[in-house]
C-alpha cells in the first residue's frame, strides 16, 4: 500500500480534496493512507515555538533544523525507504516522469515549509528532495504537497476506471494532450471535426497525435525543445 507521511503546522488542511471522488474512494478502499503530522508537537518550549530569526539577519523566520529533524525521524524512523521531498519553489520542478517514479514507490514523506524557508542543514541531514509545482510562490507548501499527492494518488493501480486514461494525458510521452470533444455534434455554430466521427481509427489517431504537436510547439515550446533534445 502507497503511504504517505505529510509534516505541517496545519495538518487540518488534510486529506482535503484528496479526501473526495478517485483519492477519496481509494483511501477508504486501503489502496492508500495518508497520515498527517503536526511539527509543533516536537517543539520543546511551553509555546510549541517552530521557527527562528535568520542567521545573518533580514525578513521573516526559518523553519528549525532540530525540531524539523525529530518530526521527520518519527514519521520516517530507520529502514523507512519511502523518499523524503520538501515543497519547495526553488526545487526542481515536478514532471510526469518524476509523478510515476514516485507512484511506483512504497510512498513518501512530504516536509510542507512555511515562513521564509527551512534550515539548509536539516536538508542535507535528511536528504530532502526539494521539489517546486511551479513558478510561483505559495503561503506554504500545504497546496503544494495536495497537488503532489493528487497527482501520485491517481496513478496508482486501480484508482483510475480507465489505465489508458493515464497513459493518453498531457505530459505523457512529452507533449500536451490533443483536444476533446463529444456530444452535441454542433456547440453555436462550431461542430466536431469530422475526422473524429469518420470512424477510421488510423486517421483518428494521427489527427490526435498532429493536435498534441502543435498545441505543444504553441503553448510548451520548452517541452518540445526537450523532446527535440532526447532524439538527438
Amino acid at each position: 500500500m502507497f503511504r504517505a507521511s505529510v509534516l505541517t503546522l496545519y495538518p487540518e488542511m488534510f486529506p482535503g480534496a484528496l479526501g473526495l471522488s478517485l483519492a477519496g474512494r481509494a483511501m477508504e478502499r486501503g489502496d492508500w493512507s495518508l497520515e498527517a503530522v503536526q511539527i509543533r508537537d516536537f517543539a520543546t518550549d511551553k509555546h510549541r515555538t517552530v521557527d527562528d530569526t535568520p542567521a545573518g539577519g533580514g525578513a521573516g523566520m526559518v523553519m528549525r533544523a532540530d525540531i524539523l529533524a525529530k518530526a521527520i525521524d518519527h514519521a520516517s524512523p530507520e529502514g523507512d525507504t519511502r523518499p523524503r521531498i520538501l515543497m519547495s519553489p526553488r526545487g526542481k520542478p515536478l514532471t510526469q516522469e518524476r509523478v510515476r517514479e514516485l507512484a511506483a514507490g512504497p510512498g513518501a514523506v512530504i516536509l510542507c515549509g512555511r515562513f521564509e524557508g527551512v534550515d539548509q542543514r536539516v536538508i542535507e541531514a535528511r536528504e530532502l528532495e526539494e521539489i517546486s509545482v511551479g513558478d510561483f510562490i505559495l503561503s506554504g507548501g500545504e497546496p503544494a504537497a495536495l497537488v503532489l499527492l493528487d497527482a501520485l494518488v491517481r496513478l496508482l493501480p486501480g484508482v483510475m476506471g480507465n489505465e489508458v486514461s493515464g497513459e493518453e494525458e498531457s505530459f505523457e510521452g512529452g507533449l500536451l494532450e490533443h483536444p476533446h470533444y463529444t456530444r452535441p455534434q454542433e456547440f453555436e455554430g462550431r461542430a466536431i471535426p469530422e475526422v473524429l466521427t469518420s470512424g477510421n481509427h488510423g486517421k483518428i489517431a494521427k489527427w490526435r497525435r498532429a493536435e498534441a504537436e502543435k498545441l505543444t510547439v504553441e503553448r510548451r515550446p520548452d517541452l518540445w525543445a526537450g523532446r527535440l533534445e532526447k532524439k538527438r
